[in-house]
């Protein structure tokens, strides 16, 4: 389980450093094997390789036919790539993905469960303060209603 933000700082070989406290879980899970690929919210999601290999078979196993059902397909699978974590625990992010996400000098690690989001630092801090004023007034979907915070 990945929960918690971490600000990390992007090499100039276009790599992180994942947090110490997530390098046991991910060399037990997935032996340092990731999947690396787009969202349409203009993050970067890291899925461990075998949680990965779950969606891409439940997405892929879709009806074609249905165009949003292809976009969604030729987004994440189309871009999913294959990346392992070195000796030293950092991951490089291609730079292909490192331009979509707009992502420079620093960044942002955000655990969401079974997966990360990575942010260009100044772009989740924007959305973040969105987020966080987006729904303050609004009462919750009923989806989220029965939610104890």
């Amino acid at each position: 389980m990945f929960r918690g933000v971490s600000q990390l700082s992007v090499d100039a070989k276009g790599r992180i450093a994942v947090p110490a406290r997530y390098r046991d879980a991910l060399s037990e899970s997935c032996q340092g094997q990731l999947v690396l690929t787009v969202d349409r919210d203009g993050c970067l999601l890291l899925y461990p390789a075998p949680e990965w290999e779950r969606i891409e078979q439940s997405l892929m196993s879709r009806p074609n036919m249905n165009p949003q059902v292809r976009k969604l397909q030729r987004l994440l699978v189309g871009h999913a790539t294959e990346c392992d974590l070195d000796g030293q625990g950092r991951l490089l992010l291609p730079p292909p993905l490192r331009e979509f996400a707009g992502l420079s000098k620093r960044v942002v690690l955000v655990g969401q469960g079974n997966k990360f989001e990575i942010w260009d630092e100044d772009t989740w801090s924007r959305n973040r303060e969105l987020w966080f004023g987006e729904d303050a007034d609004d009462a919750l979907s009923e989806a989220l209603e029965s939610i104890a915070l």
